[in-house]
């Protein structure tokens, strides 16, 4: 029997073996595993009742909540595409990401209604604009009237093409054109296995949704911990008191965190007033962590703490620090430092590191080379963008353009990027996009945009510029120009004014790593990923 794989079969298990469980906890509203399946398959209906068909783009503004969770089954289960957007986007931005996509239907919290005023002008193949409030003027109807057109209908599982792209992640990529990566109903499945056998005790398992779910598959825990009926557990925004106070509330076992968010909880003076003895396991990824953090993580909650890492086109884990039944650790220090690494394959996963000519590197943790991936999780490949795709995709590789290091037991140590990104926070930002923002402004000769270390957010933009003969230009006045060109985590958080060009090769292109050390020269040579 061939039966297609597909998210909609992790909410029908769910709905199946766990109907009766608390599944999703959003502030102070729960449904059981058959309260919210039901709720996805009344948006199923309706949605195409406002014309929404086969392979449709619907989007989502929204921050973490079960109605955008909803989104993940129901959109698809309509057999549309489901589009969950960085909030943190400028109208711009957006309105070049819903004009590429053809969005045709977006859904929003009250929250934004300030970016969807300024949408609407500029996005006209939108034809339903829904609030996931009570309503709003700028929206056609409040999402529980949609809701309620809809009837509680289980998906037939049978008709859905696997192959078929079910969601699409806008990433700026290293070009600043911003890219969709289509994920298939077959990626997502095949990912949610590999996640769901990372999990410790499967059975008890209270996981806090603290990464955005707009943010890379939410690293994949909507379809693994729906699959496996796992109690989830909302959070709106990350904010630290409020994550301590869940763990304690709902005596949550496993949560997510990029380096920043665990920095900020290690520094909460409100870490030690609440009981954490619950939780058990809390994964780093979206930036490098360090040993150091790692040790301070496994003090603060005394639970294991595992790196990984991975990317949108990957769904996005390829890789997690847990420990391999061939390796023993020489003491705590050098498991740590394990612990700390983007770590092995997860199970459908094939890593290498690879030299310029795509042959695999010694494994001797030193000779640097390109990560490639193969797997089942690996994008079909970007929205509308052939030449994109084939550009990462070459001899059934997906190549990152992330450089790394490995050893004997395939563990993978990220040391470098090829693309000139800079990750802050946890966000990818490309440099070129920021670069071309600040030289729209009438003063700058030109400029390069380089990542300098930040004890908060880990790197940050820093721009070098060479302001034109005869010009003044401060920073108040530069921030003030780029803040209707950029999303507020792409502003460059240093700026340097020179008088001189900037620094060039033979061929005239800026010479980057020069101005990196401006930034770097007293720092460890490390980098976010």
């Amino acid at each position: 029997m061939n039966v297609p794989l597909t998210p909609l079969r992790c909410l029908q298990r769910a709905q199946e073996l766990f109907g009766q469980k608390t599944g999703v906890v959003c502030g102070p509203r729960s449904f059981t595993y058959q309260q919210f399946a039901e709720r996805c398959q009344k948006l199923a209906t309706a949605l195409p009742k406002h014309g929404v068909t086969a392979g449709d783009r619907v989007a989502y503004l929204s921050f973490n909540t079960h109605k955008l969770l909803e989104g993940y089954y129901g959109v698809i289960q309509a057999g549309a595409i489901v589009m969950p957007l960085n909030v943190r986007l400028s109208s711009g931005e957006l309105i070049t990401i819903f004009n590429h996509a053809g969005v045709k239907v977006l859904l929003f919290e009250n929250d934004f209604a300030g970016l969807v005023e300024q949408l609407k002008p500029h996005c006209p193949t939108v034809e339903r604009w829904v609030s996931l409030d009570d309503g709003h003027e700028l929206a056609d109807f409040p999402y529980e009237a949609l809701l309620a057109e809809g009837r509680p209908e289980e998906p037939d599982i049978f008709s859905v093409d696997e192959n078929a792209t079910a969601e699409l992640f806008y990433t700026s990529g290293s070009t600043g054109t911003p890219k969709g990566v289509m994920l298939t109903h077959r990626n997502l499945y095949l990912h949610a296995l590999g996640v769901l056998n990372l999990a410790q005790d499967p059975n008890h398992t209270v996981d806090l949704h603290t990464i955005p779910l707009f943010h890379a598959n939410g690293w994949g825990k909507p379809q693994c911990s729906t699959m496996n009926g796992f109690k989830q557990v909302m959070v709106r925004r990350f904010d630290p008191v409020t994550v301590l106070g869940l763990i304690q509330e709902h005596q949550a076992t496993e949560m997510s965190l990029v380096p920043t968010m665990a920095n900020m909880l290690l520094n909460s003076p409100e870490l030690g007033k609440y009981n954490l003895s619950s939780m058990r396991v809390i994964m780093l990824g979206g930036a490098a962590a360090s040993p150091e953090l790692v040790a301070k993580l496994e003090a603060a909650f005394h639970c294991d703490v595992r790196a990984g890492y991975g990317l949108s086109e990957t769904c996005p884990v390829l890789t997690c620090a847990r420990q391999k039944s061939t390796v023993v650790y020489a003491d705590d220090q050098d498991r740590y430092r394990h612990q700390a690494m983007a770590g092995w394959p997860i199970l459908g996963v094939r890593v290498q590191v690879v030299d310029l000519y795509d042959k695999p590197v010694p494994q001797d943790g030193q000779t640097i080379g390109e990560v490639v991936a193969q797997g089942d999780n690996i994008m079909s490949g970007y929205y509308r963008e052939p030449d994109a795709t084939a550009a990462v995709v070459r001899n059934n590789w997906f190549h990152t353009g992330d450089m790394a290091v490995w050893d004997e037991e395939g563990y993978i140590h990220i040391v470098d990027r090829k693309k000139e990104i800079i990750i802050s926070g946890g966000e990818n930002i490309s440099s070129i996009e920021v670069e071309r923002a600040i030289c729209m402004h009438e003063a700058v000769l030109e400029c390069a945009v380089v990542a300098a270390p930040d004890t908060e957010w880990g790197e940050v933009p820093a721009a070098v510029i060479s302001v034109k003969p005869g010009y003044e230009l401060t920073e108040e006045a530069l921030m003030a120009f780029l803040k209707t060109r950029l999303g507020k985590f792409k502003l460059p958080r240093i700026c340097e004014f020179i008088d001189e060009p900037l620094p060039k090769t033979g061929t005239g292109k800026i010479r980057k790593l020069i101005l990196r050390e401006r930034f770097w020269s007293d720092k460890q040579k490390r980098v976010q990923g």
